[in-house]
């Protein structure tokens, strides 16, 4: 019998365990032939008849495996990772080789999510000096494929935490059209309503090859791509499989650091939204993270630099994959768009232009932009990756579904509340609904009069309209009044879930 899934494993009958001597996640060592796998167990009353085995589907290629092969079976040692793990849980630094044990076992899927989930754990409670967040890093980066480039590479990424920040869009082809090098890859969203991967794919394929990747780059200096296609650091996509239900991020570091050692960037900048409703709450807070991705990055080759941003509330004024590439697409054309989204790639853009040695740097980026040059650099990358180059902002379609929120109260927006709009948007579809979202019409400052609109919920379905509308009505959105209100909180009040942020 066989069964689909990626990890070794093997189901026994209950008797043929005993017989074995073997119990759930004991490993044991098939052979048929001149083949052989090792494979974690699992066990089956009912499912599996004694003198049968049950493979899933990456033994089965393992050994070439038919319906009534004859196996042998025999109890296998432990890997000897599970000991390192051990050790780390007991508050122990872990050496260069130990580290690189467990990271080969974790991507030769030879540990189990349970293994997996206590290393993770470990790290989350027992923590890392910088020397085995640089050792796993390198392991990380090292057992998977890493991209060869001629040029200097230069990079981009967000810590994520802010509905709408669409950054990437307009800043790679502003640093292309300044003539350095940028091939971004980008993830899914995990816990946002959209990820770079889910907007730009609303513009143009996302899912290339690495041979792709080249002929985009070599041609346009730039590309958008869905990291996930091209096998960079897979040791952090299990890893972030497992963090995602234990609401725990152990590996941010070597997250991000190994992707870019990886890809082969030389000049890093880390945008680090701060603020409430993020994961970093405070400059002070955001200082330590941006020391520790430095000292990170020299110790990996890769010079970084950090900007604390101003995080709480959404970049722009769209959230969700299809409102987010519109806005992203007309201000990239135009060269006009939100002060607060074209500032914020202005920044970040600079400084890797100025890291690259670039004089006036801030004026120069400002200047691509708004002359159209990033816009159509753009073009030229659309056209590269397969999409269509003349593609405009209002043919990205969006949810047919819409309902506006008004005001109860007039007066000003005095905050925003990220969490709750990131719920309202993923209630209404958003990512996987790529018209699903939220447009906002006020933010943080913006006068507002009673009856007038706050924002506009888009869905692809009625149900999920209706699911919208339930949490936007369970949910303080946005503080509105005519003064300054000094409560931060009445306590004791009803507690709320802490909402868990994990993007890559």
């Amino acid at each position: 019998m066989e069964f689909e899934a990626r990890k070794a494993i093997v189901i026994l009958n209950k008797d043929d365990a005993a017989e074995l001597d073997v119990k759930p996640l004991d490993r044991v060592e098939l052979v048929l032939g001149k083949r052989r796998d090792t494979a974690i167990v699992n066990i089956a009353e009912k499912l599996i008849r004694e003198g049968e085995i049950g493979l899933y589907e990456s033994v089965v290629h393992a050994l070439k495996a038919k319906a009534g092969s004859k196996v042998r079976i025999s109890r296998a040692l432990h890997p000897a990772s599970i000991a390192f793990i051990r050790k780390k849980l007991d508050g122990r630094m872990l050496s260069k080789n130990e580290i690189e044990t467990i990271i080969k076992d974790v991507v030769h899927d030879r540990l189990s999510d349970i293994e997996i989930s206590a290393f993770l754990t470990a790290l989350h409670e027992r923590g890392m000096v910088m020397d085995e967040t640089a050792s796993l890093s390198r392991s990380m980066a090292d057992n998977g494929k890493k991209m060869g480039w001629k040029k200097v590479i230069f990079d981009k990424h967000s810590i994520g935490g802010v509905p709408g920040d669409k950054t990437s869009i307009l800043l790679v082809p502003t640093i292309a059209a300044a003539g350095f090098t940028i091939p971004k890859t980008s993830s899914r969203a995990i816990t946002s309503p959209a990820g770079t991967a889910d907007r730009f794919e609303c513009i143009a394929p996302v899912d290339l090859s690495w041979g792709e990747i080249k002929k985009v780059v070599k041609k346009t200096k730039g590309c958008l791509v869905w990291g996930g296609s091209v096998d960079l650091a897979p040791a952090d996509d299990i890893f972030i499989k497992v963090e995602y239900p234990l609401s725990i991020d152990p590996m941010l570091l070597p997250s991000v650091m190994s992707k870019k050692v990886a890809m082969g960037a030389k000049h890093l900048v880390i945008d680090i939204p701060t603020g409430r409703g993020t994961k970093i709450k405070s400059i002070s807070d955001a200082n330590d993270l941006a020391r520790q991705f430095i000292d990170l990055g020299a110790r990996l080759g890769v010079n970084v630099r950090c900007l604390s941003t101003f995080g709480e509330q959404p970049l722009g004024h769209a959230i969700g994959p299809a409102l987010e590439a519109g806005e992203a697409l007309h201000a990239a054309l135009t060269g006009k768009g939100p002060p607060d989204y074209v500032e914020k790639v202005v920044a970040l853009a600079s400084t890797l232009m100025s890291m690259g040695g670039m004089k006036n740097a801030e004026a120069k980026a400002r200047h691509i932009i708004t002359s159209g040059k990033a816009g159509r650099k753009l073009k030229q990358i659309i056209a590269a990756q397969g999409g269509d180059p003349d593609i405009k902002s209002t043919e990205i379609e969006v949810g047919t579904e819409r309902c506006k929120v008004t005001s109860n109260f007039s007066g000003r927006v005095w905050w925003i509340s990220n969490k709750a709009l990131v719920h309202i948007a993923k209630s209404a579809g958003a990512p996987r609904d790529k018209g699903a979202g939220i447009f906002l019409h006020k933010k943080i400052g913006d006068r507002v009069r009673k009856g007038s609109t706050l924002f506009e919920i888009f869905a692809e379905k009625p149900y999920k309209m209706k699911a919208a509308l339930k949490a936007a009505q369970g949910h303080e959105i946005m503080g509105i009044g005519s003064h300054y209100n000094m409560v931060l909180k009445r306590i004791p009040e009803e507690e709320h879930e802490k909402t868990f942020i994990l993007e890559r």
